[in-house]
């Protein structure tokens, strides 16, 4: 029998962590370049679009560009998954920091508040794609200054939407989330599976 595997089209550590957590067996398809550098994969955010519309949009074009990939590399053709994960604050997507000051600006807007976080999965296989999304509420407590300023300079907000990764520090400033805490980190597991299910990956 032939094992089961699919293709990972994301660089995220997290992400990797979570498939590898619920037994999925994986290889990983990098982009050459990161893919908002990709014009196929363009994470701008367009005039009108909703948060729902941009994430899923995204995640979409990721696992499309991956399986264009597979095509013109010389890789067994299986499924592939990718995902994409967006803050909406008050209807306006709060992707990932530019620099330190803005991280911090992000922080205090989201200081003793509620947020979304969104984060769609897609895989794709042939000509088929299908995608999942889920929607999920966080509060932060309300931060001082100088938590912001420390959590900053620890660096860890640099690389997340939001500017701030659920699983580490910043779990300090998280009084109540609704919603599904692996969505929240960036692969909803329960979605990803029975999307997974789906394409035929045994789950």
């Amino acid at each position: 029998m032939i094992d089961p595997r699919i293709y990972l089209a994301s660089r995220s550590p997290r992400r990797r962590e979570l498939l590898a957590q619920v037994g999925v067996r994986f290889d990983l398809l990098l982009f050459r370049a990161a893919p908002r550098e990709d014009q196929e994969v363009s994470e701008a955010w367009l005039p009108g679009e909703t948060p729902e519309a941009y994430v899923q949009r995204v995640a979409r074009a990721k696992a499309v560009f991956g399986v264009g990939l597979l095509e013109r590399r010389p890789l067994v053709a299986r499924p592939v998954l990718a995902a994409d994960t967006t803050l909406d604050l008050d209807g306006e997507i709060v992707g990932k920091p530019k620099d330190e000051a803005d991280a911090a600006a992000i922080l205090e807007r989201l200081s003793g508040r509620s947020h979304r976080v969104l984060t769609a999965i897609a895989v794709a296989q042939g000509e088929r794609v299908e995608h999942r999304l889920s929607i999920n509420e966080v509060r932060f407590r309300p931060l001082t200054t100088d938590e912001i300023r420390r959590y900053v300079r620890s660096g860890e907000p640099m690389d997340k939407a939001g500017a701030y990764g659920i699983q580490g520090r910043a779990a300090l400033f998280i009084e109540e989330i609704r919603g599904s805490h692996s969505g929240i980190v960036g692969l909803p597991l329960c979605e990803t599976a029975l999307l997974l299910r789906d394409f035929g990956y045994p789950l």
